[in-house]
């Protein structure tokens, strides 16, 4: 919060020795820090200044050499590296990674204090139940045996599907796909993670447009933008570091800074131009923008002709987008809207920008294909210092969506085909008739069968719905009755009303985390309630994918702490208890309980061709780690030493086997290197032509590639037709021969083919078999590496699209949000009808109907602190930030607060129209315009204005509790990814 602090802030007792010499007494700042036992000045300075954090006093380190582990920092998407110092298996100190190409020395408050996060006191030490009320320690043997038992009995009596195995954006890689491979072992697509409810939206819609759903340039490329645009996004907050790559371009470059949000943000200070906007009205707001570029002749029309298809039907619909109408809806005036316009056609090449405020709406998936279309239509893709830079938020959840812990997926995006389960079947060496009987049947609504292995899971966006949901209304066997939440934050999902009584009719919910989460303590269970204790990233190894795509290897920097475990040896004991352990790891050492993790990177390496996750082996990522200092701040390259030539991080797709040293591909879609650099056209995902138009490229191509035109994706057919089959090795040609099933038996790398095979002529029944095989499924990595040889992208090269026949909404438009109080909108631009996609029932018109205007005027939306991460719970522990933020609270507009009587600082009551409530500190603002509030969703540990610190287990309740903003947001869900809407609902604003 921007405020000064007092020398008097209220405290409420801790339920330990943490704050007890202060307990019901008024502290000033020094009496914080020494009831909690740190030194004056801590990481708020330190953090201020951009310094390091010096070495700490360890009570328990021996004497002896003190060494410095490379690691990651756990909390957003940069991938700052932290160098640990440890002294006796003690981390004693930490500092900023000097050579990192990221952070280049710096952190933030949150990356300054990880060491806490490892160390914490407030952690969960211990697995524990629940057993009449009270929390009981326990041995993790006693608690495998009895969550084994208990799921496996709803297993039997309910199916598979009625279990929710909830991962995490936390996990590494490694555990990522560990995770989502055990889902399947066990029988479900109920498997997902945070990413649904921060950038499902942008996956779907930006994969949607050209090929690949993730972030296209980097951090470090933003160095060459002239212009950047940024929308819904608050980096200088939630992103902290990324801010120094952006200011330099704005230094350096004099690139103008646009940011566009309903709040002005930290970011937003240092913009040229800050655009507020009404929340929910993105897509007529850049559909203003381009009604200003069309009608002035300032798109890049060759680019346009070339690489992109359906930007007719933009205009069409562009047309409609008067200024006049552009400030009806969105509030901003013509003329501001047309100065930016002309801005980014004046400075090119420009990158846009965006995060959570653009994503999380009942029409998500329009907002980010509206911004990729702005880009195409700058021309401002496939060059270095344009593309879309998508910050993610946690540091894995890029990692973690491209492993698979996804409801509609399989690692790689690979989909949930019958040819999906049976590529990954063939990775993992398993008999796919066995993974088979492990899902369940669905008799459907017309009698027939539904395989449930094929169908999306529920995802975790509405979990809830799975538990109080009429059975009858649901598109599985069951209501899910046992809840995993494996390293997530109830309390960062809307509806937490609902949430709670979902808790309490479930037959059994396990924890699993460091720290305890909202999820112990929400509602009011008695019984058949676990807390495991999962050890920190800092206390195992593995890799982590930052949100440019770069894969970057974590070392262990101590040992696990308590009874801590990490999360593949838990997943371990599970797979042991359940009975598929042996089959699980059938490739994998293990060592006791654990699971080699290289074994685990070199086995999704094996498999992830589509997304190019197979040519970064472990030792090549630690040799990246190892030779930071080598690689070019800007373009990411090395220059020179043993990684040469290589992008940082490998970011993918790094094509091939790690044989092939494929560099990794810094900017997407970038036409002017060879693919064999890291080059790329935009990707052939949708079919070579649509309604008789044609999809592939025109006159466009890498440089380099022997087609000089576009062409779909590969195929072994292809390798034929072009002759280029030729190149390759006998060990390639035999497997994809088993791959196409034309050979039973698997070939080993050594196959010798006899001079016959190699040449043909095939058999008449071998092109119909080799068909199905291409660069997704062959197993060799040959048809990728031959594509690449000869200059072209294995994926094909198309055209970018701006119309999604196969979504709700083909061309992005703007609909008002479900709960808005501009009913003059409402018939201009509805919602959709109610409907059933994702399992679940999803309402849309028949919540619009209803005007809820008059009683709750105030829009309500929310969002990030600098000091405080995700739900907040590890981040509210740690005494370090907890110091720099002790309140939740909601910003009010100084008309707002006046006209209700609300003064700054005092409490108020802020209702939704669902009937959630939160007792929150008024902070009186004009950083929100008149008619908006704004909450961050960090906080947690109260409910309606009751405290429920006494509820979590001893010694493990956050230094700091507070209100969730997600107990008075409400209903509202994107049309196709089921994102959550917490960016435009509606609430009232009483006096406390």
């Amino acid at each position: 919060m921007l405020r000064k602090k007092t020398n008097g802030v209220a405290r409420r007792p801790q339920r330990t020795s943490i704050l007890s010499e202060v307990a019901n007494t008024s502290v000033d700042r020094r009496a914080f820090l020494r009831g909690s036992g740190l030194a004056i000045g801590g990481l708020a300075a330190v953090a201020a200044t951009g310094g390091t954090v010096t070495q700490a006093t360890a009570a328990t380190a021996t004497g002896g050499e003190i060494k410095t582990v490379k690691s990651v920092c756990t909390h957003c998407s940069v991938g700052c590296t932290v160098m640990a110092e440890v002294q006796g298996g003690v981390w004693i100190g930490q500092e900023p990674g000097w050579d990192s190409p990221f952070n280049l020395g710096s952190h933030c408050a949150k990356g300054a204090s990880v060491r806490e996060h490892a160390h914490g006191e407030r952690r969960l030490k211990y697995p524990m139940k629940k057993v009449g009320g009270e929390w009981q320690r326990i041995s993790w043997e006693q608690a495998i045996n009895e969550i084994g038992d208990q799921m496996m009995d709803i297993r039997d009596s309910s199916g598979p599907d009625s279990v929710y195995w909830l991962g995490s954006a936390k996990h590494s890689n490694e555990q990522a796909y560990l995770f989502r491979k055990f889902a399947a072992y066990w029988g479900t697509n109920n498997v997902d993670h945070q990413a649904r409810i921060c950038h499902s939206t942008t996956v779907a819609g930006v994969a949607n447009t050209w090929g690949y759903g993730a972030m296209t340039n980097s951090y470090n490329d933003i160095h060459n933008s002239r212009a950047i645009f940024i929308i819904g996004g608050n980096p200088a907050e939630a992103h902290p570091v990324s801010l120094q790559h952006v200011l330099k371009a704005k230094e350096q470059n004099n690139a103008p800074l646009i940011v566009c949000d309903p709040r002005f943000t930290r970011t937003a200070a240092h913009a040229d131009e800050y655009v507020r906007f009404r929340p929910g009205s993105d897509v007529a707001l850049v559909w203003g923008l381009l009604w200003h570029i069309f009608e002035n002749g300032w798109e890049d029309k060759d680019f346009i002709r070339s690489r992109v298809w359906g930007m007719d039907e933009i205009r069409t619909e562009v047309a409609n987008w008067t200024p006049d109408e552009v400030e009806r809806v969105t509030g901003v005036p013509g003329s501001q809207l047309e100065r930016v316009a002309r801005t980014l056609a004046n400075n090119r090449p420009g990158t846009v920008i965006w995060c959570m405020g653009g994503t999380q709406h009942t029409n998500g998936n329009n907002n980010t294909r509206a911004y990729c279309i702005l880009q195409l239509a700058l021309g401002n893709m496939g060059t270095a210092g344009g593309g879309t830079n998508i910050f993610r938020g946690h540091d894995n959840v890029q990692g973690a969506t491209d492993l698979g812990v996804l409801a509609d997926t399989l690692p790689g995006y690979y989909g949930l085909t019958a040819g999906a389960w049976a590529h990954w079947a063939r990775v993992w060496e398993e008999d796919l008739d066995w993974l088979k009987s492990r899902f369940a049947m669905l008799k459907g609504k017309d009698g027939k069968d539904k395989e449930m292995m094929g169908l999306t899971g529920i995802p975790v966006s509405r979990w809830i719905d799975g538990v109080l949901e009429a059975k009858d209304n649901l598109e599985q066997p069951d209501n899910t009755r046992a809840m995993v939440f494996w390293g997530h934050a109830p309390n960062s999902q809307t509806r937490l009303k609902e949430m709670k009584t979902a808790m309490e009719k479930l037959d059994l919910l396990v924890v699993v985390d460091p720290y305890p989460t909202v999820s112990a303590i929400l509602h009011d269970r008695t019984d058949n309630t676990y807390l495991l204790p999962a050890a920190t990233q800092f206390e195992t190894y593995g890799s982590v994918t930052a949100s440019n795509r770069s894969i970057q290897w974590r070392d262990k920097v101590v040992d696990p702490l308590f009874e801590s475990l990490p999360d593949h040896i838990i997943m371990h004991k599970f797979a042991t208890k359940f009975g598929f352990a042996d089959r699980l790891f059938r490739n994998i050492e293990v060592n006791g309980e654990e699971p080699l993790l290289e074994d685990l990177t070199r086995e999704f390496n094996k498999g992830m061709w589509t997304v190019g996750y197979t040519g970064q082996s472990p030792e090549r990522l630690k040799m990246h780690m190892a030779n930071q200092h080598t690689f070019d701040r800007t373009t990411l390259r090395a220059n020179g030493g043993p990684a040469d030539g290589d992008f940082y991080g490998m970011p993918w797709p790094c094509w091939g086997t790690a044989e092939m040293n494929h560099p990794g591909s810094a900017n997407l879609y970038d036409l002017s290197l060879p693919v064999k650099d890291g080059g790329l056209p935009f990707r052939a995902r949708y079919g070579v032509e649509y309604n008789g138009e044609n999809l592939l490229a025109e006159g466009s191509y890498t440089v380099g590639s022997e087609i000089e035109d576009g062409y779909p994706e590969f195929t072994m057919q292809m390798l034929i037709d072009l002759g280029w089959d030729k190149d390759l090795t006998p060990y390639e040609r035999r497997m994809i021969e088993w791959v196409a099933g034309y050979i039973d038996a698997r070939p080993s790398t050594d196959t010798e083919v006899g001079e016959q095979d190699q040449t043909g002529p095939y058999p008449s029944d071998f092109a119909e078999k080799i068909g199905g095989v291409n660069w997704k499924t062959d197993l060799s990595g040959g048809i990728q590496r031959v594509a690449i040889e000869h200059g072209c992208a294995p994926y094909g090269n198309a055209k970018a699209r701006c119309v999604v026949w196969t979504f709700p909404d083909p061309v992005p438009v703007h609909r008002e949000p479900l709960y808005t109080n501009r009913r003059d909108l409402v018939e201009d631009y509805p919602t959709y009808e109610d409907k059933t996609f994702w399992r679940v029932p999803t309402m849309y018109a028949s919540i619009q109907k209803n005007d809820f205007s008059k009683d709750y005027p105030i829009i309500l939306t929310s969002g990030r602190l600098v000091e405080y991460e995700g739900g907040g719970d590890e981040t509210r522990s740690n005494p370090w930030l907890a110091e720099l933020q002790q309140n939740m609270f909601i910003e009010i507009n100084p008309r707002d607060a006046n006209n209700l009587g609300v003064r700054d600082g005092a409490d108020v009551w802020v209702e939704g129209p669902e009937g959630g409530k939160v007792k929150v500190m008024a902070m009186v603002t004009p950083r929100v315009g008149e008619g908006v509030a704004f909450m961050p969703f960090h906080f947690g540990g109260y409910f309606e204005g009751e405290d429920l610190r006494s509820k979590y287990p001893d010694g493990a309740d956050p230094i700091v509790l507070g209100e969730s903003t997600n107990t008075a947001q409400t209903y509202g869900y994107d049309s196709v990814t089921q994102m959550q809407e917490t960016k435009a609902t509606l609430c009232k604003i009483m006096p406390a």
